[in-house]
Formats: C-alpha cells, sequence, structure tokens
C-alpha cells in the first residue's frame, strides 16, 4: 500500500486520491482536505494500488487520474462501479477530450476535470460528489431499515404467538369469508384486518374503518347505512353509509362487541345476502363487502347474558383470530420498541437512534397493560424528552419505574436477569431482525460497528 493517510481516525466520510506525482498527490490531498472536516483523505499512487483500497475499506469519492502506468482511471472506475456502487468517482486528466469526458460519464462517473484545474473547481466538484454519496447512502440505509422493520407490514414481531397469527392472516385472505379478530384494547386487531385486506383479492378497493364504540347508538346506523333526504328531521340530502363506501372492498367492524342488539340484527342481514335498507329507503341495497369484525370482549359470556346475538356471531366467526397481548410475546418488545423509535424520531425531527440497557430492561419488564399502543405511546415520550442521541433512565414514564422490582414481572425468558444478558439478548434479536447485517444492526441499537464487533465476541453471540 503506498505512502499516505492524512488521517487514521474514523471519518464519516473518506475520499481516496489516486494519482502518480507526488507533488500533484499531495498538492490534490492538502486542496481536499478542507472540503469536509470530518472527511478523511487517503492516497496511492497507481490503480492496483485505488482497486486493493476501495477493496478493503469503504471509499466515499476517488478522486483519480485518467492516465497512469500499469492501469487507468477508467479500471479504477470499473473497479468501484463493480465493488462499491455507491461510492462517487471524479476523473482528472491533462489528456481530456470531449470522447474521453462522454464515456467516462456513461460509464457511471460522476464529473470529469481537467488539468490544470483551479482549486475551487476541484474543491466543488469533490465535495457535489461527495453531497452525492451521503444522499444515496443514507436513502439506501433507511430502506433496509424499512424492510428490516416492517417488511411483514406494520405487524411487527417474529415471536412464536405473531408468527401463528400470520399463518391465519394468510389463510384468512386466501378465502373471502368473514373474519372475528379477538384480543385486549391496543394489541393490533386493526393491524390485523388491514393486513388481511391488503394481502387478499381487494387490496385495490376501499378498506373502511368504524369503530362501533366510538359513535352513539343512535347514529350508528346511519352511518353504516345512509339515508335518504327528509328520513328524519334534518336529513335535508342523500347521505351514502360506510357499506356503500366499502362496495367491492373491506368493512372493518372494530368493538362490535359494542353494537345494540337492533344494530346486530341488520348486521346479520347483510352478512347473509349482502341487501339492507337505507334508513328512509324502501328499495334494498345491495354491497359486495367483506366484514371483518374485532372485539375486546368475550363474545360467548355476551350472549350467556343477552347481549349479543349467536347467530351474527356464527356468521362473524368463519375464521377466528386471537391477538396475544404483548405481554404474552415479550420477545417482540425489543424490535418494536426500535421500529417506534425510527419512526418517532424522524416524525419528531430529533436525533436519538438508542437507548440504555438499563431502560430496555425496564421495558422489557413492564406488563404493558395498554399493549402495543401503551410502548408506543411511551417511546414517542421518551424521544420528546430525550435531549441527546440515546434515550436513558431518567426520561422513563414513573408507572414503569416503580414497577421495576414486582413480583412476577420479572424477564422470564432471560434468566435470571442480569443486563449483561438483556443486553446479549437485544443484540442477538436485532442482528437476527437484520439478517446479520451488522452495520444496520449497529445503527438501530445507537454504537458504532466497532463496539458491536467487541460484544458479539464477548458474548459469543452466534447469530
Amino acid at each position: 500500500m503506498s505512502d499516505e493517510f492524512v488521517s487514521r481516525e474514523a471519518h464519516d466520510a473518506v475520499i481516496l486520491v489516486v494519482e502518480d506525482d507526488r507533488n500533484m498527490r499531495e498538492l490534490m490531498a492538502n486542496i481536499l482536505a478542507e472540503v469536509q472536516p470530518k472527511a478523511g483523505i487517503a492516497c496511492v499512487e497507481n490503480a492496483h494500488q485505488a482497486m486493493e483500497y476501495v477493496e478493503g475499506n469503504p471509499v466515499s469519492v476517488v478522486v483519480t487520474d485518467l492516465r497512469m502506468p500499469g492501469g487507468d482511471g477508467i479500471d479504477v472506475l470499473a473497479f468501484v462501479r463493480e465493488h462499491s456502487p455507491n461510492t462517487q468517482v471524479v476523473l482528472v486528466t491533462g489528456y481530456a477530450t470531449v470522447e474521453s469526458a462522454v464515456g467516462a460519464l456513461k460509464q457511471g462517473a460522476f464529473d470529469y476535470l481537467r488539468k490544470p484545474f483551479e482549486t475551487v473547481e476541484l474543491r466543488c466538484t469533490v465535495e457535489r460528489a461527495l453531497q452525492y454519496y451521503l444522499l444515496s447512502t443514507e436513502n439506501q440505509r433507511l430502506r433496509q431499515q424499512q424492510r428490516a422493520l416492517s417488511e411483514k407490514g406494520d405487524l411487527i414481531g417474529e415471536s412464536h404467538a405473531i408468527a401463528k397469527v400470520r399463518k391465519l392472516i394468510d389463510a384468512a385472505a386466501a378465502y373471502d369469508c368473514s373474519v372475528l379478530v379477538t384480543g385486549e384494547s391496543g394489541c393490533g386487531k386493526e393491524l390485523v384486518a388491514r393486513q388481511i385486506h391488503m394481502q387478499s383479492a381487494r387490496k385495490d378497493r376501499p378498506f373502511v374503518a368504524i369503530n362501533c364504540a366510538a359513535i352513539p347508538e343512535n347514529l350508528i346506523e346511519s352511518e353504516l347505512f345512509g339515508y335518504k333526504k327528509g328520513a328524519f328531521t334534518g336529513a335535508e340530502r342523500n347521505k351514502i353509509g360506510l357499506f356503500e363506501a366499502a362496495n367491492g372492498g373491506t368493512l372493518f367492524l372494530d368493538e362490535i362487541n359494542n353494537s345494540s342488539l337492533a344494530l346486530q340484527a341488520k348486521l346479520l342481514r347483510v352478512l347473509q345476502d349482502g341487501s339492507y335498507y337505507a334508513m328512509g329507503d324502501t328499495t334494498p341495497c345491495n354491497v359486495d363487502v367483506r366484514v371483518i369484525a374485532a372485539t375486546n370482549k368475550l363474545i360467548p359470556a355476551l350472549i350467556d347474558k343477552g347481549e349479543f346475538r349467536e347467530d351474527l356471531y356464527y356468521r362473524l366467526m368463519v375464521m377466528e383470530i386471537p391477538m396475544p397481548a404483548l405481554r404474552e410475546r415479550r420477545d417482540d418488545i425489543p424490535l418494536l420498541t426500535y421500529y417506534f423509535l425510527n419512526k418517532y424520531a424522524t416524525r419528531l425531527n430529533k436525533p436519538v437512534k438508542g437507548m440504555d440497557t438499563e431502560v430496555l430492561g425496564v421495558l422489557l419488564r413492564h406488563d404493558w397493560p395498554g399493549n402495543v399502543r401503551e410502548l408506543e405511546n411511551v417511546v414517542q415520550r421518551m424521544i420528546i424528552l430525550t435531549e441527546g442521541d440515546k434515550i436513558r433512565e431518567e426520561v422513563l414514564p414513573h408507572h414503569l419505574t416503580e414497577k421495576r422490582a414486582a413480583p412476577g414481572s420479572s424477564l422470564d425468558f432471560l434468566p435470571p436477569q442480569s443486563l449483561e444478558e438483556i443486553e446479549a439478548y437485544f443484540i442477538r434479536k436485532t442482528l437476527r431482525e437484520t439478517q446479520g447485517d451488522r452495520s444496520l444492526a449497529a445503527e438501530i441499537l445507537g454504537i458504532d460497528k466497532s463496539t458491536l464487533w467487541r460484544k458479539i465476541k464477548r458474548y459469543n453471540l452466534d447469530v
């Protein structure tokens, strides 16, 4: 390897200068040292050394002479395009022609400079190339992160419980039947319904959702079925209902356990023959709508009390999908936590990239009575209160910290409960979720790659 490397500290970006003339090499290195304070400058004297350097080191921009002994700048350009596609290449030569410039740009060079060049011209060209590199790598990182965290939709998790839910979603999506999603409030029942819709043949048609508990009983019928002008005082025009709005698609009835017996009878008719009457109309409306309902209570118990129609229950539960509570799938808490961290750090424009191990320990021990919705709100709150790039214990909500030593709230999947075991578990989980991508895992964990490597060796992690 060649003679110079201006700085061997860690850098956000590295500019590689390839020039066989030593004086010119030093001049270019000095000029480019002012491009960006955190950029490192590496120098080599021929194409072979340039290829060797690019193969073993991350490089942001290559500035290479076109004519050199033993290989030229076009060879360097071709090698870089194959081995490091995001790296930008600027060609510099004293033998410029229109043909060679156009040829280099067609092969993927960022730009082309002719000797003798102005200092400002070189610096500005490399600055633009560096900015382009940083933008392209950031976009790639965000795409990789998005794939790693939500490649299966918004239903985040890899626990055994969620794997069972996904199998049921796949089965329900393949057949056009009614579905009943059961589970506690905040556990993600609407996400299940949306996932079924998006995987079904109805995905290009509307998905309409209504919370049966959020609308007064005297209004919900008109919301679902619509009304004709003059049907009641104040009905000054026709209004279509949600069944008509969802025609051809999916209607999601959340908290259907709160619907009245009168409304249940009308829902049963729609499920039986696809017809209903708008309020004030004597002509039936026919629709093709798939109904997915959700309940946060046990409907058989409501049937025993006379509060829910048994025939409607069996019409709805052609397929039942039980959505587990968050405490029943604790393995998913780390991934959900960082999914929300990335989501809200971006939305709130905060530089938060990770959290202390102690914070993770608290989140893993909590029982989450509000389920995923509670976890999402807690993460958002902590991001708002965090000043630096890491979430620390002082921003944890009081109701979480005061229960840390409560009996029965231990990490039953992390015996005994040491911070080292929590950290090792979380690193292993993150590496699996990112399919072994250590750069992405380090980004999600909020640590640098060298620290991640040391911890992998320390904990002897087999991922």
